[in-house]
């Protein structure tokens, strides 16, 4: 029996993958317009929260999701947006409708909003937004890549033209891809530290870029009575120690708790809300031709490696509980999901010998592989279970600064990744898009790319979903990758705020907190 080594969970891991993928936390990681679910209408409430991650810029077209969308979430509106329950609800777009083709989308705007500068928000705006960040380089690129062009036939629609039908445009634009940015400054360098916002907080003057950000509520905000806090805070806190302690001192009201705390924190007066879902750990076998590392070529290998790890031991041991095992990718929420799939590679180094064997691999194989500072904690283990099946796993360290490169290198066969749970339709297209960032091989296959051109055509958020079961089971079944766990989170909050989350939306949304009484 392969043991494990105990160690403490890092939430910045659970956290980072998102804004990466972004692509993301994702994660990521979005609707509405009446009130918020359960809104309070308490207007003296502030709300200080530790987040794992700062927004790199609030340049539209640079905009990190993750823990991050926290902040910027609050600054700009979006199109549309995700509610507690995971639907896709209006926001600043009243209503949208698709041509019958399924090649156009016409967003009608809702009338009156405006920037914090006091300027109208219209379909100008929304028509600037989009083109600048479809045709600026970063992270919000990928997920605007199946739109055409973008006309503003009057002030209050916006008509996007595609170029193939795209299942995950609403949710795209319920997230970065979809902010709504004031055309006279975006463009500014002022606007990646403060920028003039659609959304209903702006950047108070106490705020440090990087470490701690204080939000005032507009009054004149169009909803603002969806928003129950009049200030919020929001600490920058990677250590789960440094978030124990601000949580028990009274610095922060809310935020992320390491399993060895929650006991304290119970008995200290919080209320404890377990999501056991929010990211998944991934072991990412990119190279599914054989191009650098010819045994990923075979799908027997793919699915040795499957088999090779003791997914329940590490969730339990390692995890220490706050995750679940599995062999998916998509939400476990979401009707793509299939429970049934989790018998697909039950722990059994014997047999994954025997698969290496049949495979033309009986002594194993090596590989390099990238070691992320958010995966440390799984590498040995990881690593060891690979081991133990003959297959030498040598880590190689890289620089957070350059993660994004060395996945895109091809170096890499393959790569753990912790990547933010979304809806199917983003999930796939992050994971298995022609250009997406965790598919750097371009790998394709004519029936992989049959379903998810029949899933993606399936432009109703509330069938969508269900099309892309058979995506999954495919995924699953050709060991396209090697998923591990569901990754969790424990939030803590103090009495008198509720967290209204419970995985069905993992987008990082101030609307999932509210006050009580």
């Amino acid at each position: 029996m392969t043991r494990i080594r105990s160690i403490r969970p890092r939430t910045r891991s659970r956290a980072l993958p998102a804004a990466l993928t972004a692509t993301a936390l994702l994660s990521l990681t979005a609707c509405g317009g009446g009130g918020a679910e359960g809104a309070s209408s308490s207007s003296a409430t502030a709300l200080s929260l530790a987040v794992q991650a700062a927004p790199a810029s609030f340049d539209p077209a640079q905009l990190n999701e993750g823990q991050a969308t926290y902040i910027w979430s609050a600054l700009y509106d979006t199109l549309l947006y995700t509610d507690n329950n995971g639907e896709l609800k209006p926001n600043a777009a009243e209503s949208w409708k698709y041509s019958d083709d399924g090649l156009a989308l016409t967003i009608k705007l809702r009338k009156g909003m405006t920037f914090s500068s006091g300027a109208p928000v219209n379909a100008a705006a929304v028509k600037a937004t989009l083109e600048r960040t479809m045709s600026t380089p970063g992270p919000q690129q990928v997920p605007l890549a199946s739109v055409k062009s973008v006309e503003a036939p009057d002030t209050n629609t916006v008509v996007i033209h595609l170029r193939q039908q795209d299942g995950a445009l609403l949710t795209n634009l319920s997230m970065a891809a979809g902010v709504i940015a004031d055309p006279a400054t975006m463009a500014k360098k002022s606007s990646q530290l403060n920028p003039v916002g659609s959304g209903p907080y702006t950047l108070d003057k106490a705020t440090v870029n990087g470490s701690s950000y204080v939000l005032k509520r507009r009054d004149d905000y169009w909803n603002a009575k969806a928003y129950p806090f009049k200030t919020l805070k929001f600490k920058v806190i990677v250590d789960p120690t440094a978030a124990y302690n601000a949580l028990q001192a009274g610095q922060i009201d809310a935020g992320p708790a390491a399993p060895q705390y929650t006991a304290k924190l119970k008995s200290g007066g919080f209320s404890m809300t377990l999501v056991k879902a929010t990211a998944v750990a991934n072991l990412i076998l990119a190279d599914r031709t054989g191009s650098v590392l010819k045994p990923l070529g075979d799908a027997r290998v793919r699915q040795a490696i499957n088999m090779a790890f003791d997914r329940t031991k590490i969730v339990k041991q390692l995890l220490m509980g706050v995750g679940q095992p599995t062999v998916q990718i998509v939400n476990p929420k979401s009707a793509a999901h299939d429970s049934a799939l989790e018998q697909t590679y039950p722990y059994d180094p014997a047999a994954a010998k025997k698969l290496l064997a049949e495979a033309g691999y009986p002594n194993g194989f090596s590989v390099t592989v990238p070691s992320f500072v958010f995966t440390k904690q799984l590498e040995p283990t990881v690593g060891q279970q690979l081991g133990d099946i003959g297959i030498k796993v040598k880590w190689t360290p890289v620089p957070p600064q350059n993660n994004l490169g060395a996945i895109a290198s091809k170096k890499y066969p393959m790569f753990l990744f912790f990547d933010g749970l979304n809806t199917p339709a983003r999930q796939m297209a992050n994971n298995f898009g022609p250009i997406a960032v965790l598919n750097p091989f371009k790998t394709t296959d004519p029936q992989l790319t049959k379903l998810m051109t029949q899933a993606a055509s399936q432009l109703d958020p509330a069938s969508a979903d269900a099309a892309y079961k058979p995506v999954n089971e495919l995924l699953v079944k050709n060991a396209w990758d090697a998923p591990i766990a569901y990754l969790g989170n424990n939030w803590a909050v103090k009495k008198g705020i509720k967290y209204l989350g419970d995985g069905s939306n993992t987008n990082s949304t101030i609307r999932a907190f509210d006050v009580v009484g």
